[in-house]
């Protein structure tokens, strides 16, 4: 039976939610087992410790580019025609946003898919910042917040197409993107094996950088084989987190498709890595200040990545292994204002508490 019978059987929403839920299963699943997280890798690079945590975000994000680049080169994807590269774009937005979700990141512990996975786990901190997370996604996508999210976006505008893809502006191609992502992974591997750690350090990263790559395989087989217009999807959490909480809230909900099943998909997995590490277990706020703290880096993440186009994994990993220049843009805003924001405020308190 092909793609194409599937899909006339099934319709092309079931097949997509399926896939959501089996690809979001296994981004979950690695993403708990190896601990990946982006704050934790921004936080080790900025205090000059390259240890695991930044090997473990390096092993999956030059994973991802190197197997979304295959992709590109065997004709399976055509990456110009995924919105971040073919729809018009702000540069503003990407380095205001990923500016505020890089703050917001370090204020929470967590980015978006960290804090999902972390609440399948039990942890009752992260399941109210993953909420606070998707009202304010929500309000800057169409709701109170939206007027600002637009204002700010429009500053400074980029079009669609070449202008908006970083390897046609600098002529190197897939190829050349190919070889880049070739060079982090050498990267990536000399400070994996610097660091030690354990099997699931080098198989979690590798394996949520290959469900990033997957993400965009599978949608684009799904495009070619149906006679719908299907548009190329990747793993991101701020758009499902928004279509989410109107499928809870509102009527009529939002149909189904692949974000309704990654969601899902990703706290299952995350469940089970749990279950199978024994991560599981219930934790909490342990003072007021520790609760103000998570709701207003929540505030910063939601209305960040709606800014950005996408949260540390939807900007940084999905249309980074495209070469998406605001993309590109708003990962490196991410790093900047995480960095920033460790050095004002966590810092100076650990030193703060070392002192006798």
């Amino acid at each position: 039976m092909t793609l194409t019978d599937i899909l006339e059987r099934l319709g092309d929403a079931n097949v997509l939610a399926v896939g959501g839920v089996v690809i979001g299963g296994l981004f979950g699943y690695f993403a708990q087992r190896s601990r990946f997280c982006l704050r934790a890798a921004v936080i080790e690079f900025w205090r000059g410790r390259f240890g695991e945590k930044l090997s473990v975000w390096l092993l999956a994000f030059a994973t991802a580019v190197v197997a979304v680049q295959v992709l590109v080169l065997t004709h399976v994807l055509d990456s110009g025609s995924a919105r971040q590269i073919a729809a018009q774009g702000s540069l503003s937005g990407a380095i205001v946003g990923g500016l505020l979700f890089g703050a917001g990141m370090i204020l929470t512990r967590g980015c978006a898919s960290r804090l999902l996975v972390l609440s399948a786990n039990g942890n009752l901190r992260a399941l109210l910042s993953g909420l606070v997370f998707a009202v304010v996604a929500q309000a800057a996508l169409s709701g109170a917040l939206s007027p600002l999210r637009e204002t700010i976006s429009a500053w400074w505008l980029v079009d669609g197409g070449a202008q908006r893809d970083l390897l046609a502006l600098t002529h190197v191609g897939p190829w050349g993107g190919l070889v880049a992502g070739l060079v982090w992974m050498v990267a990536a591997l000399v400070f994996a094996v610097r660091s030690g750690g354990g099997l699931w350090k080098w198989v979690g990263g590798m394996g949520a950088g290959l469900a990033v790559a997957a993400a965009w395989g599978f949608s684009a087989q799904v495009a070619a084989a149906s006679f719908e217009v299907v548009p190329l999807q990747g793993v991101t959490f701020s758009g499902p987190s928004a279509e989410w909480l109107m499928r809870v809230l509102a009527t009529p909900a939002p149909g189904l498709g692949f974000n309704f099943g990654l969601l899902p998909g990703v706290f299952i997995g995350s469940l089970l890595g749990g279950w199978a590490g024994g991560d599981l277990k219930l934790e909490g706020f342990g003072d007021g200040y520790g609760m103000r703290r998570y709701i207003v880096g929540a505030v910063l993440m939601g209305f960040g990545a709606m800014l950005a186009g996408g949260c540390a994994v939807g900007a940084g990993m999905t249309g980074g292994s495209i070469f998406a220049l605001t993309a590109w843009v708003a990962l490196v805003g991410m790093w900047a204002g995480a960095g920033l924001t460790d050095r004002l405020i966590d810092r100076p308190a650990q030193g703060t508490l070392s002192r006798p």
